[in-house]
């Protein structure tokens, strides 16, 4: 049984446990699809959750409730990911193992069931493949689609946790959309 929000912000606020442990276990698996989409790193997208949990628990007085807590959450997760991909370009040399296609389907809510092990065998290629061309998309028109697929979050909604306007997702969706059409073709 999902809490009503108000009562969990409360909980929270009081330092409860229980709140706590709900929180995490309500949304982390959707920060994780968040992270993992921006990252495409399950390590680091692993310890920018629990990053994200850490701030909620040390700031939740400093919410205002303007917003719901998950688009407060999901604008720390984007936030944490983005400087952690600039820290990650500054560096001269990186231990990085990329993500694969796999770990990132399984960060979705995806029910994965086919009716033969050919067509869940046809289905896996087929994701894996997607999911190797959208790790080839630029940061932030792969940023604006994970938002837009995975959190299934309106233009504005997007435009607002990015801070940039909604023309400019538009536009980044459509250069996804278009890429990813044409090399799914030529595939």
């Amino acid at each position: 049984m999902k809490p009503d929000e108000k009562e969990l912000i409360q909980g929270l606020r009081q330092r409860d446990n229980e709140a706590f442990e709900l929180l995490v276990g309500i949304y982390q698996k959707r920060l994780m699809a968040i992270a993992c989409g921006i990252t495409l790193d399950r390590e680091e997208s692993l310890e920018i959750v629990q990053d994200v949990f850490l701030n909620v628990h040390q700031n939740i007085d400093t919410f205002r409730e303007e917003s719901g807590l998950m688009t407060w959450m999901r604008r720390i997760t984007v936030n944490l990911c983005l400087n952690w991909k600039r820290r990650l370009s500054r560096r001269v040399q990186w231990h990085h193992q990329p993500i694969e296609a796999e770990e990132v389907l399984s960060c979705t809510d995806g029910d994965g069931t086919a009716d033969t092990p050919e067509s869940q065998y046809m289905a896996y290629e087929s994701e894996q493949i997607l999911m190797e061309k959208i790790a080839q998309l630029p940061e932030k028109v792969r940023t604006v689609l994970v938002l837009k697929v995975f959190e299934k979050m309106a233009y504005e909604e997007i435009a607002q946790t990015l801070g940039i306007n909604s023309g400019t997702v538009k536009s980044r969706l459509y250069y996804a959309r278009k890429f990813l059409a044409l090399s799914m073709v030529s595939s």
